[in-house]
């Protein structure tokens, strides 16, 4: 039994928040309403920023959420691609791609 003590465990976690939808939904909701998009993006910048909390020492720890080469419209217009590309995924989805596109380095 000491043999398994200070090992990892895997971690599940629940996604909530209106940012826990389908892409087809924030398509859906934030049609012509610029304020439920801005809501969206809102639960995107707090999530990523959540991630970064969690990353382990030493990792991602100068990345910039909102790099003068990535300004928060060009973030939200990417999310937009994402769902209108995979409207099956989730909106979620589109997030871990973001944060995986802002933390590679610049070409």
């Amino acid at each position: 039994m000491t043999l398994f003590v200070g090992q990892a465990e895997a971690q599940s976690v629940k996604i909530v928040g209106i940012g826990a939808s389908s892409c087809q939904f924030f398509l859906r909701e934030s049609n012509g309403k610029p304020e439920v998009e801005r809501n969206f993006f809102a639960w995107a910048q707090g999530y990523m920023s959540g991630l970064l909390l969690r990353a382990p020492a030493r990792r991602d720890e100068d990345l910039d959420l909102e790099p003068d080469a990535y300004p928060l419209l060009k973030q939200a217009e990417f999310l937009r691609g994402f769902c209108t590309r995979n409207p099956d995924a989730d909106f979620s989805d589109g997030v871990n791609d973001l944060y995986r596109m802002l933390r590679a380095p610049s070409s």
